[in-house]
């Protein structure tokens, strides 16, 4: 499932193609990809504006502007304030979902979802979901200080490269949780967009087993290991992401690469890049976790 740094990396891209642009149509050529909005998001989308695209860890949005209920109002387009969206196109790619822009007149994909068209005449926007696991959805936004977020994810935490992310908030939360460490970064009502492959690398770069109590951990640590999540994630966005196979693709539809620069995860028996140890691999949460065995040894009162 692609994590934040490969959902960023998608952000930026749509950011950069649909800002300003106004939706002249929405097909929904399979219902699970929209199984929240029901037979719902054509008459959702048409005639609204796409502000921006933002994101929260894992999830997507497109903030909507109705132009056509300003005027119902009376609000000039002119007007000093900047528009405010009501509602958002929220999107989560699950295990195999791609966004991409794509020319009107091209091919349809093999497993494309939805097909957004614009008044513009440009490129479209296309969701293709091989597995069916990732939707789109359109919901209220509710304001969080010191942003709005939609609805279905005001239970998401702050992720580590948003400037409302608190460290101090983080840590104490973090110790009072007496779990491993590593299913503590995966919750994202803790902290957001960290995945299995993240986690693994950073706990490798702070010297960490991922079976480490919470509750053991200095906040000197906890600092540590916040500052290897941030490094080995904002390294990742540098490379467009990490692709192990052709699901994960940018909006043109490229894919990343930052599996080259990987140190543990996906590793087993290789050496360890900072001691030469075979890097090992243990059953997790119905996963794998991988690291290395002298640089995080194993605690006594590991949490699994």
């Amino acid at each position: 499932m692609p994590e934040l740094p490969e959902v960023e990396v998608v952000r930026r891209g749509l950011a950069s193609w649909v800002a300003g642009r106004t939706i002249a149509s929405a097909e929904v050529l399979h219902p699970r990809a929209v199984r929240r909005n029901a037979g719902e998001l054509p008459d959702q989308l048409k005639g609204r504006t796409i502000l921006s695209a933002e994101r929260r860890g894992k999830y997507l949005w497109l903030p909507l502007h109705d132009s056509a209920a300003d005027d119902a109002r009376g609000v000039s387009g002119d007007a000093a304030e900047p528009p405010v969206a009501a509602e958002a196109l929220l999107a989560h790619l699950g295990m195999s979902g791609q966004l991409l822009m794509v020319e009107p007149l091209a091919p349809l994909e093999k497993h494309l979802r939805v097909r957004l068209g614009f008044t513009d005449g440009g490129p479209d926007l296309r969701f293709v979901d091989q597995r069916t696991f990732g939707h789109l959805l359109v919901a209220p936004m509710v304001h969080m200080s010191p942003r709005s977020v939609p609805e279905p994810i005001t239970h998401i935490a702050a992720d580590p490269l948003e400037s409302a992310f608190d460290d101090a908030e983080f840590a104490n939360r973090l110790r009072r949780r007496h779990t491993g460490i590593k299913r503590a970064l995966l919750d994202q009502s803790l902290i957001s967009g960290v995945g299995n492959i993240y986690a693994d690398e950073a706990l490798w770069r702070a010297r960490l087993h991922w079976a480490r109590p919470t509750e053991t951990l200095s906040r000197p640590a906890i600092a540590e290991l916040l500052s290897a999540v941030r490094e080995v994630m904002s390294e990742a966005l540098g490379q467009g992401g990490t692709s192990f196979d052709s699901l994960y693709v940018n909006v043109n539809g490229e894919s990343g690469y930052f599996d080259r620069s990987l140190a543990v995860y996906g590793r087993r028996d290789e050496p360890c890049p900072r001691c030469g140890t075979a890097v090992r691999r243990e059953a997790f949460m119905n996963r794998s976790s991988y690291s290395c065995p002298k640089c995080q040894p194993t605690p006594r009162n590991a949490r699994p």
